[in-house]
């Protein structure tokens, strides 16, 4: 049973008790069968005495969802094809207890910040293991990364190659590069959230990035070992990919027929969607990646050219679905007209995807799990902002002053994006494995907010 799906059903319980509690275990809830359950439960956790425990707002994660999908990317395409690597997009979720888990699973890790590496340098992760990303990266980060021998940079400009080379130099060492070629491909999502098109502030276009190999090949400190693009993020099927696909083994076959150059490396990004609402379809995971997989091999084989060693770097598609962010309901206002808002103990400082760019979730009203919904309200953020609305137009039972909303899908974005607006603190992460929770991220205090004013 997928982890963002929330409905009625009946079940008979068998006579194995053992195989009965697996069953339920990620289970959200069960209603008017066997079992009745009023409260909501997320893998195997009645979500009320999680925050009687450790306040509201609060993210809830599943190190058990999150390992599971892990597994499942790397089973799709590590295990399944030669020279394949997968890399989690630390952007999405990152924590000391994800990098553990990123460890354990042999996942590789991108960063776009010095900040994000620190911490990996602070959990042992494999330096050769990282790939550091970014469109403008400053001095302070090229020289960490270099300091940590990563595995490879993602350069965005020329300037930025010739940046690397000189201060590689300054250290006598060489490090592996790979240029990020925008495909001019339309994704066809939020514009916010579209990074391939023609003119995006990321990469280079293909024109532009052969003038790059060739200033690579000038150079004694890097080394070019291939290309990397990204069109976008939720995409609910891989025709963007394969579009941006082509584009790039057009430049490959082009480089290497007139240049002599061999790609050792494409990485084809991540993006791939997830379901947030019942509007969402997404492609299968295998058939998303085997897809763009299948493309490079065919094109490589009928061109005589070696297929390079191919990444992607799903983030999103891991930790989406292995999270939820509990809320406290506050005031319920319901105005003439028919409007009524709910408000909660949240809303922008821990989830600005709504008001950014109309990001939509589903909810349940987790003390109230049993019972049907009976009318139609908009969960709103207690910030002074009128976007801050969480969900617009969900139907709920009705709502009371200290009920419990669990908004689903919240894991990826949510907690890397959380912020201090309105000086609200950034709420704690609970991590649930095998059915028992633990704390895994404290909550911000209101002196750690403000220790750096002086």
């Amino acid at each position: 049973m997928g982890a963002a799906m929330v409905k009625f059903f009946t079940l008979q319980a068998p006579n194995d008790k053992s195989a009965f509690l697996r069953i339920f275990l990620g289970s959200y809830f069960i209603s008017d069968g066997v079992i009745r359950m009023s409260n909501f439960r997320f893998h195997g956790v009645d979500v009320t005495e999680l925050a009687r425990e450790y306040g509201t707002p609060l993210y809830v994660m599943s190190e058990d969802e999150i390992s599971r999908r892990a597994r499942e990317v790397k089973r799709c395409f590590d295990e399944r094809y030669e020279r394949c690597s997968a890399f989690f997009a630390s952007k999405s979720f990152l924590t000391k207890d994800m990098l553990r888990i990123l460890i354990r699973e042999g996942m590789g890790l991108d960063v776009v910040s010095e900040g994000e590496l620190f911490l990996a340098r602070e959990m042992n992760f494999p330096p050769e293991k990282i790939a550091f990303h970014g469109n403008s990266k400053t001095e302070g980060e090229i020289a960490a990364g270099l300091g940590y021998g990563v595995g490879k940079f993602v350069c965005d400009s020329m300037d930025e190659i010739a940046l690397i080379d000189r201060m590689a130099g300054e250290r006598g060492v060489c490090t592996n590069v790979l240029i990020r070629v925008t495909p001019g491909v339309d994704a066809h999502t939020h514009r916010y959230i579209s990074t391939g098109e023609a003119g995006s502030k990321f990469g280079l276009p293909p024109e532009t990035a052969k003038d790059a190999v060739s200033f690579c090949g000038t150079l004694a400190n890097v080394s070019l070992k291939g290309f990397h693009f990204h069109v976008g993020s939720q995409l609910m099927d891989n025709s963007a990919h394969l579009e941006a696909i082509g584009v790039l083994l057009d430049l490959i076959k082009w480089l290497y027929g007139e240049r002599g150059f061999e790609t050792r490396i494409l990485d084809m990004g991540g993006g791939f969607g997830v379901r947030y609402t019942k509007k969402d379809n997404p492609q299968g995971i295998s058939d998303f990646i085997g897809g763009m997989v299948g493309k490079v091999e065919n094109f490589c084989r009928a061109n005589g050219i070696a297929r390079p060693s191919l990444v992607v770097e799903p983030g999103r598609w891991i930790v989406s679905d292995a999270g939820i962010t509990l809320y406290t309901v506050g005031s319920v206002k319901r105005l003439p007209g028919g409007a009524t808002y709910v408000g909660v103990d949240g809303g922008y400082p821990d989830n600005p995807r709504p008001a950014l760019y109309g990001a939509e979730y589903e909810a349940v009203l987790a003390n109230k799990a049993d019972l049907p919904p009976v009318e139609t309200v908009s969960i709103a953020g207690k910030c002074c902002e009128s976007g801050d609305i969480l969900i617009h137009g969900i139907e709920l039972p009705e709502a009371r002053r200290g009920d419990l909303i669990a908004v689903l899908g919240t894991g990826a974005y949510n907690h890397s994006m959380s912020n201090n607006y309105n000086k609200n603190p950034v709420p704690a992460v609970v991590m649930i494995k095998d059915g028992t929770p633990r704390l895994s991220v404290r909550r911000q205090t209101y002196e750690e907010m403000f220790s750096g004013n002086i």
